[in-house]
């Protein structure tokens, strides 16, 4: 799917990224959006790694990265969104 690409993980703030790195040049990350992962690039990506060095990661809670800790405070937050009602 990513080939040529390598895949590792990087911990960030305690969590867990899930990322493909490949190619060579100046860089460029590809995000996904909602509710997708890194693999919403796996057609466009081997072509960019040509002239680019390519990232693409899963954003915390999605794919195979991790999600921060929560605790009762911020439990519902992160699961339903981002709430300004303080």
């Amino acid at each position: 799917m990513f080939k040529n690409f390598k895949k590792s993980i990087a911990k960030v703030n305690n969590v867990n990224i899930n990322y493909v790195i490949g190619g060579s040049g100046p860089p460029i990350l590809l995000l996904q959006g909602y509710p997708q992962s890194h693999y919403i690039w796996h057609k466009i990506a081997p072509a960019l790694a040509k002239k680019y060095t390519v990232v693409a990661s899963d954003l915390r809670g999605y794919g195979d990265s991790g999600k921060p800790p929560t605790d009762d405070r911020w439990t519902s937050q992160y699961s339903r969104g981002y709430s300004s009602g303080y």
